[in-house]
Parts: structure tokens; C-alpha cells; sequence
């Protein structure tokens, strides 16, 4: 079967993809407060869960490289996936097998272990698609507005199924949501896969930490990604218990308007990548 998918089934593959991180990623914030109530944490730690996630994404995107060296990207993507499912799952049943706050940690990292891998493996496999050269930078923009809309479905039909079901069978929502990475996992069994040219998983860390637009590049990345993860990992939890907004108000006002506007400028982005010259869309953002 395989061979009879074209580029265009591996892009679509990728979309899914970063779609499936953002589930990975932001499906947990919006049940901070229903954890704290259910199994007694504290708001310090609900902040341990948010560092624990955040540094299993950065110290798996670090080691990533190494991995695909070892398994290849087929290998690579398909185990991010299953692990991103299996930290879903791990959501409803481990706190309850285990001790509560155990369980959470163990499934915040598998959750940030598959997104984690997902984030390094997808970008560079869609970089290396052979689409057209002038379409390759909005492809991209493309695909990371895949994050956004990620997250504001999982914010919406959530908040759907919290209306519909009850906030007390929060447990079956992340079963449901895992059959997206589930689905992401068989599809990057069948798809075809493109390596850029002399990519074999060994970076070369010493020339990389040598450039200066590099070290410009990283201070970048992390005041966008510390602005983005106060959004996505808090904004939930402080308007339903700091300003006292029902949960799908704050849900709708916060982190979910705010990963639309984040989808539509990417949007925008790939639109005008043709217009207007990249570092100039940098200095406005």
C-alpha cells in the first residue's frame, strides 16, 4: 500500500502530526484545577507537572538526534506517537492504579516524550518533501498553524464534552483523544519518508554552538516559547480559580483565543512568505 502514496500523504501526515503534539501538550491544563480537587494537589504541585513537561520536551528534543540515528525517522515517529498515546491513556487509569500524583508525572512525561519527538522529526521530514522550492516556506508556516489549530480543537471539544458528559467523567476524554496519535502512528507505518541530504542523526553540537545566530535564534525561541507556555499551561487554570470565570469561559477566552490568533498569523505567515522577506516578519513578531 505504501507504495502508492505520494510527498503528499507524508505532508498530510506531518499536519496530523503537530496536530496530534498539540493534544499531546494541552489537553492536561485544562484539568489542573478537576487534579487539584480530585487528588489534592497543590498549585505547587500542578507547577512541578508544567517544569516536568516542559523539561522532558527540551531534554528529549536534545537527545532526539541520537535516537534517529540509532532507529531511523520511520521508527522515530511511530514510537512518538504510541508514547504520546500511551501518555493520554495514562491520564485516566495510572493515577488511579498508583499513587495519584505518580501517576500524573508518569504520564506528563510519556505525554512529553512523544511530543517532544515529534516536534524535532516533523519539521525537517517536511523540509525535505520534494514540493516545490517556492512553496517549501509556506508548507512550514503551514505546519506549525497545525500546533494552534491542535490546541483550540482540543480546547473546543472539550469543552463540548465537559458540557455534554460532566466534568466527573473527565476520564474517558483522554482515552478518546489518544485515538489522534493512534491514527498518526499507522499512518507513518504506510507513508513514504524523505531525510534532507546528509542527515544521519550525528550533529555536529561544537560548530553549532560556535554561530552567533544561533545563540539570537535560542534567546528567540525561549521568551516566544515562555510566552506561549504561561498561555497554554496557566491561562486554564487562573481565569476559573483566580478570576472565578466558569471553566469553559476561561477555557474560551484564554488559551483557546489565543492558539486561534497564534493559527492565523501562521496562516498569514505562509501567505505573504512570498512577499515579504522572513527576517522582517521576525522583527514585527
Amino acid at each position: 500500500m505504501k507504495h502508492h502514496l505520494t510527498y503528499r500523504a507524508t505532508v498530510t501526515s506531518c499536519f496530523l502530526g503537530y496536530f496530534t503534539q498539540a493534544v499531546a501538550i494541552n489537553l492536561s491544563p485544562l484539568l489542573y484545577v478537576t487534579f487539584r480537587n480530585q487528588f489534592g494537589l497543590t498549585l505547587g504541585q500542578i507547577s512541578l507537572l508544567i517544569a516536568i513537561n516542559f523539561g522532558t520536551q527540551f531534554l528529549t528534543d536534545a537527545l532526539s538526534s541520537f535516537l534517529v540515528g540509532k532507529v531511523g525517522y520511520r521508527s522515530a515517529t511511530v514510537g512518538a506517537h504510541i508514547t504520546a498515546a500511551l501518555g493520554l491513556c495514562g491520564y485516566a487509569f495510572l493515577p488511579f492504579l498508583l499513587p495519584p500524583y505518580a501517576g500524573l508525572i508518569i504520564s506528563v512525561v510519556l505525554c512529553g516524550v512523544g511530543g517532544g519527538l515529534i516536534e524535532v522529526l516533523i519539521s525537517p521530514m517536511i523540509e525535505a518533501c520534494p514540493t516545490p522550492a517556492d512553496e517549501k516556506s509556506a508548507h512550514m508556516s503551514l505546519l506549525h498553524s497545525f500546533y494552534c489549530w491542535g490546541q483550540a480543537a482540543v480546547i473546543l471539544l472539550s469543552t463540548l464534552f465537559f458540557f455534554a458528559a460532566g466534568i466527573e467523567n473527565w476520564r474517558i476524554l483522554p482515552v478518546l483523544w489518544a485515538v489522534v496519535p493512534a491514527t498518526g502512528a499507522v499512518l507513518f507505518t504506510l507513508v513514504p519518508i524523505y531525510t534532507l541530504p546528509g542527515d544521519d542523526g550525528k550533529p555536529s553540537y561544537g560548530l553549532l554552538f560556535r554561530s552567533r545566530a544561533f545563540w539570537l535564534l535560542a534567546v528567540m525561541m525561549t521568551c516566544a516559547g515562555a510566552a506561549e507556555m504561561v498561555m497554554s499551561q496557566w491561562a486554564s487554570t487562573f481565569a476559573e480559580t483566580g478570576l472565578g470565570v466558569n471553566k469553559a469561559l476561561g477555557d474560551l477566552a484564554g488559551p483557546c483565543l489565543f492558539a486561534a490568533l497564534m493559527g492565523v498569523a501562521r496562516l498569514l505567515s505562509a501567505k505573504l512568505s512570498k512577499t515579504i522577506p522572513t527576517h522582517r516578519m521576525m522583527t514585527v513578531s
